[in-house]
């Protein structure tokens, strides 16, 4: 996780600068495609109009398409379990060809929910630009990482055309955000038409707004609900408080023993690392993280480090009555989600485990614990010393003009694990659109459209570098 050079032979000067034209040129078309997929309320949760995200993902492959580089175009779904099938992905494969090496190209084009409408400056779904930035949800994660493979291999077909040698597949995924739980049944159902030397999952994020990142290291996750229970019914708080339990008051005092006073995670073993890391100082965190004055950060160690290479337990929601709603009652029980991320070294399961035995352990008042809606995925650590990663590195240079940063992720891209288990002799790059300031999942989320158009030509750079590339396949 530290700033290194990867030295390789540039890109050619003039198939840089023709590659530099044409995502110039298709930049507007870039962004006006961009905008109409944000337009597009593609919420992949359960609780949401599930059209949307057929709607969503017709409306990808039709960009897709329209780049003409193609064999073959659809859209699929894979079962999550028996009859119950996920979401709609994306997926178009073109046969390399002399020996060059095929190339996966991933995103996911589902979003999150739009969460408190009274916080978004612009309404969510309508993309509005302000600045530099375009704001909506979606605009960044992930389909900013949509559109950087569509502008990439745009400017691709322009350039180099039919003499396009190397392979390539897309892969756009439609459930990301609530969990890839259809993912595994859908590599096995498309295993042959994934097959690749290099995968690119363009997810993660940027060191800044100038300076590009490949991301090494990926914390997991596990998530899931927690209800806790004391009584059969709810009663009067003045008639039974201050002798009865209620469950809001047993829920907060066993959350209240996940962290330590510094707030840092407080569950046997739930386990952390230390690496070398940037120079990265509080003020960075306090600026891009918008901390409140007064407020402190949390945790020990060097900030990166509680970042990426250390577990962290996050509540997420919680099912309580509302302030407007409550009344002097006793509450029989509270459900909360959790969201802990797992730090590189421990698997899902095992932080999962540990978890469960503390929340099991810590009960207050001999209160019931239910766990409920388990979902799990495992850390991962990037290869770093094969010619995927040198070429990826060299990539990002040329395209962005700045040694590229070798970063870690406190988000979770579970499914790369996946990937990594399925085609082992694949090498992976984990690029990304976001910078500090996107706020995905948030309020008020956005693109910064000058790392969208770095992006892009970095990503067509590659594709011409593969282009080139011998001694793959028979």
């Amino acid at each position: 996780m530290t700033v290194t050079s990867h030295p390789v032979e540039p890109t050619d000067p003039e198939l840089a600068d023709k590659l530099r034209e044409a995502v110039q040129g298709g930049l507007p078309k870039a962004i006006a495609d961009l905008s109409a997929l944000v337009r597009i309320p593609s919420v992949s949760w359960d609780a949401f109009d599930p059209s949307t995200v057929s709607a969503s993902a017709d409306a990808v492959a039709a960009l897709v398409e329209s780049t003409g580089l193609f064999d073959s175009v659809k859209t699929s779904r894979a079962p999550i379990e028996g009859d119950v099938l996920g979401h709609p992905a994306v997926l178009a494969t073109r046969t390399a060809k002399n020996g060059r090496p095929t190339v996966l190209l991933y995103a996911h084009h589902d979003v999150q929910p739009e969460g408190d409408h009274d916080l978004w400056e612009t309404p969510p779904f309508e993309p509005t630009v302000r600045g530099d930035r375009l704001y909506g949800r979606g605009a960044s994660d992930d389909k900013a990482g949509v559109m950087t493979h569509v502008g990439a291999l745009r400017a691709a077909a322009e350039v180099i055309g039919d003499d396009l040698q190397v392979g390539i597949v897309v892969f756009i995924e439609g459930e990301e955000e609530f969990g890839s739980r259809s993912f595994t049944n859908f590599l096995a159902q498309h295993r042959s038409e994934l097959a690749s030397d290099l995968i690119i999952v363009a997810d993660a994020d940027n060191w800044s707004i100038d300076v590009p990142a490949l991301t090494v290291g990926l914390r997991g996750n596990v998530t899931f609900r927690l209800t806790v229970k004391t009584l059969e019914h709810a009663s009067h708080s003045g008639m039974y408080g201050g002798a009865v339990p209620d469950g809001m008051m047993a829920m907060i005092k066993l959350l209240a023993t996940l962290h330590d006073d510094a707030g840092s995670v407080a569950v046997a073993g739930m386990t952390g690392q230390d690496n070398d890391y940037p120079d990265y100082p509080e003020a960075k965190l306090r600026a891009e993280a918008a901390l409140l004055e007064g407020v402190t950060p949390i945790g020990t160690g060097h900030v990166l480090s509680r970042l990426w290479s250390k577990p962290s337990i996050t509540v997420t929601g919680i099912d309580a009555p509302t302030v407007a709603n409550a009344s002097n009652t006793l509450s029989p029980s509270t459900s909360v989600r959790i969201s802990a991320r797992v730090a590189p070294g421990q698997t899902a399961d095992e932080a999962f485990e540990a978890l469960r035995a503390h929340l099991v352990e810590h009960a207050p008042f001999g209160a019931t614990i239910e766990i409920s809606d388990v979902d799990r995925g495992d850390p991962f650590v990037v290869d770093t010393t094969g010619w995927g990663f040198a070429e990826g590195m060299t990539a990002l240079e040329e395209g962005w003009g700045t040694t590229p940063v070798e970063t870690g992720i406190g988000g979770s891209i579970p499914f790369i694990s996946d990937l990594a288990e399925v085609f082992p002799e694949a090498q992976i790059l984990v690029t990304g659109v976001e910078d500090p300031d996107t706020r995905a999942h948030s309020p008020n989320e956005s693109q910064h459209l000058g790392v969208l158009h770095r992006s892009i030509l970095s990503e067509a750079i590659l594709l011409a570098r593969l282009d080139t590339r011998e001694g793959f396949g028979a």
